[in-house]
């Protein structure tokens, strides 16, 4: 299924889909198949963005129970929020060194352009791990540490180089690239003009963006909490959950927006 497979894997470049590729031809030999599936290359893009998968990796229940709230918290805000990509699947089968779970997204269609709300709401994708977290169990963990990256240069994107800060205003903040040589190979350095105060007033901003996702994000997910609380059970249950699974059980709750089919 050509449409689906591209959908899956934006961003991918020709050696990502060689190596998708390959690693479904591996799997589907493992398995001793004549020929590669969708089942194969869906597994082999995981592997490609994920990891392996670490069966044998031990995780207590009580841990197995957080992961789980924390990526049913990134998919549910990403069901309920306009303008983010669908969920493709959850999964709490460890992966890699250090994944204990992720979230898959499957985008809609290609874009070339990305408005300033669907950067807001990308935010608050990334954010629904940690504050799903702390309204389930009091308290955040170490697991949102790549969230945290991933959104935090999001918003500083969104400030230095985008011009979408009301406060810093439609001004390039960004480094600017310096040539260094006129003749022969060319040689540039990264330079920045700004101020120590320009410095601090855009990690203000950031920090702001930051505040007001987190608002949003808690209210999405304290006013949809049931259906939260359903998602995680059956995650654990199940370990990995596929968009119509998703999509049975929101269709049970019929409060708020319903995942994009």
């Amino acid at each position: 299924d050509l449409p689906k497979l591209a959908k899956i894997t934006p961003g991918f470049v020709g050696a990502d889909l060689a190596n998708l590729v390959n690693e479904a031809a591996l799997l589907a030999a493992r398995a001793d198949k004549n020929r590669v599936t969708m089942v194969e290359f869906e597994e082999g893009i995981e592997r490609v963005i994920a990891g392996l998968e670490k069966q044998t990796r031990i995780i207590h229940e009580d841990e197995k129970q957080r992961v789980a709230y924390h990526e049913c918290g990134h998919a549910l805000v990403a069901c309920s929020l306009p303008h983010t990509d669908p969920v493709h699947k959850i999964s709490i089968i460890p992966r890699g060194f250090g994944s204990l779970g992720y979230t898959m997204h499957r985008p809609e269609e290609e874009k070339q352009l990305v408005m300033q709300s669907e950067l807001e709401n990308q935010i608050c994708c990334l954010l629904g791990g940690i504050v799903a977290e702390e309204i389930v169990f009091g308290e955040t963990s170490t697991g949102a540490q790549n969230d945290l990256q991933r959104a935090t240069e999001i918003a500083r994107r969104m400030i230095t180089d985008f011009g979408m800060s009301r406060k810093m205003g439609r001004v390039f903040h960004g480094e600017r690239q310096i040539t260094l040589t006129f003749s022969g190979p060319q040689q540039f350095r990264n330079e920045s003009s700004r101020s120590e105060e320009t410095v601090r007033e855009i990690d203000l901003e950031i920090k702001r963006i930051i505040d007001e996702a987190s608002e949003t994000v808690r209210e999405v997910l304290t006013t949809r909490r049931e259906v939260l609380d359903h998602m995680s059970r059956e995650l654990v249950e199940v370990e990995v959950m596929d968009a119509d699974h998703l999509k049975r059980i929101l269709d049970e709750h019929t409060t708020g927006p319903q995942i994009k089919p």
